[in-house]
């Protein structure tokens, strides 16, 4: 075992299997006390089983740790304060929370259904709030903690992911939000994108040419959650973790500006936005229109 996290309390939802399995395992090799948060379902969202977070637990136990668990649905307002109210019953303080749990329900924006988004939405952005709310609270009290997101390079948009897109770039939104507010009180917030090999990864139609496992993910992760991280004073990042690849994604910000004297009218605009402030090119929709055209072509796009 190591110590970065050396006495402290971290809870980590989605932390069943993937890579909320492997942070909460990492966290607690490094001499954390972990509360481990899974509702159990499939990728989809459906059957929960509270017996994944149990056997993660037994995990960290045998390796000479400490964790509990908690099985509820962190995307109710009452399972983000269970996840928090555990960690404090059981060990006295919350140090990091660690937002992992995300579900899939992939269709195409005009045929995507209410039941296809509201859930998609509820569990990775509400429910990242959820416990985010939670654990603010303490760690107001505390004036120290860590609150870590996870997005993905998808909320930059998706072809078919409409809800998980949105809910992505909601999580970053919300990070940076937590960030600003919180910072006087002591308490950090960062994203993470992975980029790793996971039962919702699978089904990715595109092979990855950086791509890892989440034992590479857990790293940063708990990096970011030590004291090395917040003497850094490291706080509303997005950072992407791709396998040997770390990267830090920029920050919201103005590309170009023009201005009009006495105001803007329809054919103004129609003069100088093209070419005054233009466009900002969207990487994503480039790289679909190269797998369109290697499609027609019968070849395989070039991996990205």
């Amino acid at each position: 075992m190591g110590n970065f996290l050396a006495g402290k309390v971290v809870a980590v939802t989605g932390a069943g299997r993937g890579i909320g399995r492997a942070v909460a395992l990492a966290a607690a090799a490094e001499g954390a006390r972990v509360v481990v948060n899974d509702y159990g379902v499939a990728v989809d969202g459906a059957s929960p089983a509270g017996e994944v977070a149990e056997a993660v637990v037994k995990e960290i136990e045998a390796a000479g740790g400490h964790a509990v668990a908690v099985a509820d649905d962190i995307s109710t307002m009452a399972g983000g304060q269970r996840v928090v109210d555990v960690a404090l019953s059981s060990y006295g303080r919350l140090d990091g929370v660690v937002c992992v749990a995300g579900i899939l329900r992939e269709r195409m924006l005009f045929n995507m259904t209410e039941e296809e988004w509201d859930p998609v939405v509820a569990t990775h952005l509400k429910g990242t709030f959820t416990v985010f709310r939670a654990a603010s609270a303490v760690m107001r009290r505390q004036r120290a903690g860590t609150l870590i997101g996870f997005t993905s390079g998808n909320h930059q948009g998706s072809v078919s992911q409409a809800n998980y897109s949105a809910a992505k770039g909601g999580i970053i939104s919300l990070v940076r939000s937590a960030a600003l507010g919180l910072h006087k009180y002591g308490v950090t917030a960062n994203a993470v994108a992975p980029v790793a090999r996971t039962r919702m990864s699978a089904g990715v139609p595109t092979e990855l040419a950086e791509i890892g496992e989440p034992e590479d993910v857990a790293a940063l992760v708990v990096y970011l959650l030590s004291d090395a991280a917040r003497e850094q004073g490291i706080t509303g990042q997005v950072y992407t973790v791709a396998g040997a690849k770390i990267a830090v994604w920029a920050q919201p910000r103005e590309l170009r500006a023009a201005y009009a004297a006495g105001g803007w009218t329809v054919e103004r605009i129609a003069e100088f936005l093209p070419g005054s402030v233009g466009v900002d090119p969207m990487p994503m929709l480039e790289r679909l229109r190269e797998m369109e055209e290697a499609a027609a072509e019968g070849r395989r796009p070039n991996a990205q």
